[in-house]
Parts: structure tokens; sequence; C-alpha cells
């Protein structure tokens, strides 16, 4: 699914226009597919506002009072900020007229059941004019159902700032969704959101939403011929004696995720807990400042460094040297994203993925986290682009930036993966996928979306307030199971205790 900038959506309606589309026929068939889909939300017996506006947005819900009119439902059309100014709505309110359906003034004192918000579109400029303002607060106090075409008015297209917006239930994006919808705080507005083709051709976008489509397409089948050197060997660099815990949940990630073998380098205390949860883990004991290329594994296929280490400037040395003299695909987390400037590599072929979350992600770029939620799309790619390194920004709707422009968005996840942990599991599935995906970029993009589905099927069965990072251990086969098997859901019995 692309997703989509206010200039794509531009540049797609002067395209169809110059290909003998015109923007009276866009116009109906956004209120037609909208009619077809708002039919399974809204009862006959309900009592429907449409606030329309002057411009195209308005003009949608124009053509939607009609179909809504034609079949009965009981709509009101109002125009709460003036008569129409877009020449396409213009003629759509004749043509309603003419059907023999009234406009209504708007009146503040009436209950509804649905309020649908076709005020603004993906022209909005901020702050809302006072008018558009009162007209928000009246109808975010209202009890009934809010729907958004497009984008809730007072949100921006393309960037999360808003200050207040029409709290929607449902949006319904007309063509493809929005940036916004995956910012903050501008994506708590849109409510639960649903796509409407309106007959525009879906031109690439750099920015694509993840599927579990392409997560079933691309994970790799399992050969039963195979042997452990068949899927790689995995190196972590991870965990100290005060946070030996790190170490472990990373070597779980891995070895749970299809890496062949698994080799910790960390100190002597942290493997002593690893090795209690990871039998199947090898290690090396070396002091982090002596860690070589040369030492390594000449079959370690992908390194991953940083959950758990406490020593910055050890960790500095090691990052240089596994920079400068390696040449395999290198997971950067945690403490180790921290001690570089320049993550540049000498062969910009060999993938470096960098895992920060908000506040880690201020740090690197001085950028601060409110500026960065609230336009993680573009400053992630940015970033991406000008280091040559991929970038996975955690949190709702991780973006996922390849260092060519690519983006992805991550849909999966919810707030049981707010705990201690759960990056460093992260890190070991990355290090896992790269050890055993042929295309590195599916395996980045695979492994981001699986860890998300664990949070939830976990919330199939059990609230996301009681999901801990250890818990993956047992989450890890059922789901990898469900991709294997392509089905995207858990079944009904317990999978965490007995049947």
């Amino acid at each position: 699914m692309y997703i989509y900038i206010e200039e794509d959506i531009r540049q797609a309606d002067k395209l169809a226009k110059e290909q003998g589309l015109s923007l009276m026929t866009l116009m109906e068939n956004a209120g037609k597919g909208l009619f077809g889909e708002i039919k399974y939300h809204i009862k006959k017996s309900d009592k429907i506002l449409i606030l329309a506006g002057k411009g195209n947005n308005g003009g949608d819900g124009i053509v939607l009072a009609r179909y809504l009119s034609q079949f009965g439902y009981d709509v009101s059309l109002v125009f709460p900020v003036g008569e129409p100014t877009s020449e396409v709505a213009r003629q759509h309110k004749v043509f309603y007229k003419e059907q023999g359906y009234a406009v209504t003034s708007f009146d503040r004192n009436q209950s509804y059941d649905v309020i649908i918000d076709c005020l603004l579109g993906i022209g909005t400029t901020l702050p809302l004019r006072k008018d558009l303002a009162e007209i928000i607060q009246w109808s975010n106090n209202h009890h009934a159902i809010k729907i958004a075409i497009d984008l809730p008015t007072g949100v921006k297209a393309d960037h999360g700032e808003t200050a207040e917006a029409f709290q929607a239930d449902i949006t319904f994006c007309l063509h493809g969704v929005k940036p916004s919808a995956f910012l903050l705080p501008s994506s708590d507005f849109y409510g639960h959101v649903n796509l409407i083709d309106i007959g525009l051709k879906h031109s690439q976008s750099s920015v694509q939403m993840l599927t579990k489509e392409m997560v079933w397409a691309t994970f790799p089948k399992r050969d039963r011929s195979a042997h452990k050197g068949t899927y790689g060997t995995g190196l972590v660099i991870a965990g100290s004696d005060d946070m030996p815990g790190s170490a472990v949940l990373c070597a779980i990630g891995a070895i749970r995720s299809g890496v062949g073998k698994l080799t910790m380098a960390t100190s002597r205390f942290a493997a002593s807990a690893i090795v209690q949860h990871v039998p199947e883990a090898t290690f090396m004991m070396n002091d982090l400042s002596n860690l070589k290329a040369e030492k390594i594994d000449p079959k370690t296929s992908a390194i991953g460094i940083g959950p758990g280490l406490a020593d910055l400037d050890k960790t500095r040395i090691v990052l240089e040297e596994l920079l400068k003299n390696t040449h395999l695909p290198l997971v950067i987390d945690a403490g180790a994203i921290m001690p570089l400037r320049n993550w540049g590599r000498p062969n910009k072929s060999i993938p470096t993925i960098l895992t920060p979350h908000p506040g880690e992600f201020s740090r690197l770029t001085g950028d601060s986290v409110k500026d960065i939620q609230a336009n993680r799309i573009e400053l992630a790619r940015k970033f991406a682009m000008e280091n040559e390194v991929t970038i996975v920004l955690k949190g709702r709707n991780s973006v996922i930036a390849y260092p060519d422009g690519e983006v992805f968005i991550n849909p999966t996840g919810n707030s049981g993966l707010a705990k201690g942990g759960s990056g460093d599991v992260l890190t070991g599935m990355l290090v896992s996928l790269l050890s055993t995906h042929e295309n590195w970029r599916e395996a980045v993009a695979n492994a981001v979306y699986i860890h998300g589905l664990c949070a939830e099927i976990w919330a199939e069965q059990y609230s996301e307030a009681s999901m801990t990072a250890s818990d993956y251990a047992t989450l890890l086969p059922v789901v990898l199971q469900k991709v294997a098997d392509g089905t995207p859901r858990l079944d009904t019995d317990n999978f965490y205790g007995s049947k």
C-alpha cells in the first residue's frame, strides 16, 4: 500500500485531467465509493450530519449526501463556513438540488448520531481559523459516530503537527493514505483508516506500508536437506555484568528466528545467564577493546552490537573496527548507536542498520523528540540517505528508511512493546534474518514486521500491559509457524499454556 504526500495527490489529479478523467468524475467516484463503505457503519434510522467545506473535500461530501439521500438515509448537508468556492463542488451542489434534495442550515442545538467531516482536505494550513476551530470543538463534544473524509480537519497531510482536530472514529482516505496517519500527534485523530479507490492510477511512491502479503511472500522456506551451516552464523556483541538480561533477550531473538549458529561476545557473568536460556550459543570472552576482525569466525554472516553494553569508549573502538574491517551486515543498537558521528563504510554495498528509538535519534540528529514524532518519515529518510545507512526508527508505526530513499511503515505492534528489552529482541531477530535471507532489505522489513506481530498475537489472548520481552521465547515459534503457513492470526487455543 503506497503512502502519498500532498504533492503526489495533486500530480495524480493533474495527470488524470490531462488523460481525460475530469475532476467532476473523480468527485463522483469519491462520493459513490464513500457511500459504498460508510453504509456498513451506519443505520437508516441514524440522524446524519455532513459538514461540507468550500473546496473539493466539501464536494465529496455533496456527492456522498446525494447517495445517502437517494437510498433513504436521514442526512443533513450543511455548509457551516460558507458556500463552495470550488467550481466542481458548485456543479455537484447544483445537481444535488436539482434531484430534489435540500441544503440545510447548521444548527448547533440539534443532535446527531453520525457526523461526517468534509470541511478541509489536503491543503490544510494551521492554525485553524476560529470558526473552523469552534465547529471542531462542537463536533468533538458531540456523542456521535465521527467519520472523516480523506483526513480529519485540523490535520495536515504530510506532517504530524496539530493542535486541535476532528476526532474521527473512522477516516476514509481517498486514493491513498497520507503520511500524517502515521505521525504524532496527528495519527491520534484518524481512528480506523480505510482506503477508497476513486479511479486514479496508483503510481509508485517511495513510501509504502508493509503488508503481511509482502512478508509471507519473501520469508524464506526451510530446506528439508539443510544443516546448521545453511542458515548462517550470527555474532552478537552484547551484555555486561551490569546488564546481562539485554544479551539474554538478544540471544533469544536470534536463536528463535532461525539462525543456524549463534556466537555471543559478552562478559563471563552475562554468558552464565545466557546459557540458561540459550544453551545453543557459543561464546567469545575477549575484552571488548581487544575484539579484532581477524578473531571473528570467518563463517559469520551478520553482526549485531549494542544491547547491554556499558562502556561507551570500548564500544566505540569495537564499532570502528567492525565498520572498517568487516564486510558483513551490521546491526547497531542501544549503547552502540551514540559513540560515532560518521557511520560510513569503505564498501557502501554492505548494509549498516541503526535501530534508534526517538530519544536516541534525537541525540543523533539534534532534532527534538517532538519534531521527530511529527516528521519521522522524512527525518529518518534524510538521515539514512545522508549517512548511507538503514534506519529503523522504533516506536508506533516504526519507520524503515533505506539509504536509497525508499521507506516502509510498519503497521504491526502495540503497547505491549513498551517494555525494556523488546528492542534487544529485535536486534537479535535482525541478525538472525540477515543470516537467513538472501535479500538483506527483505530481512530487515520482515524482522520489524514479525517483531510487532508477536505483540498483536499476544494481545489476542492477554492484556498488552502483561507482555514482557522474555515472552518472545514462546511467541516467536508460534508466529513464525503462522508466517510459514501463510496465516495471519493465531487459532483460539491457548498457545502459552496448556490446551
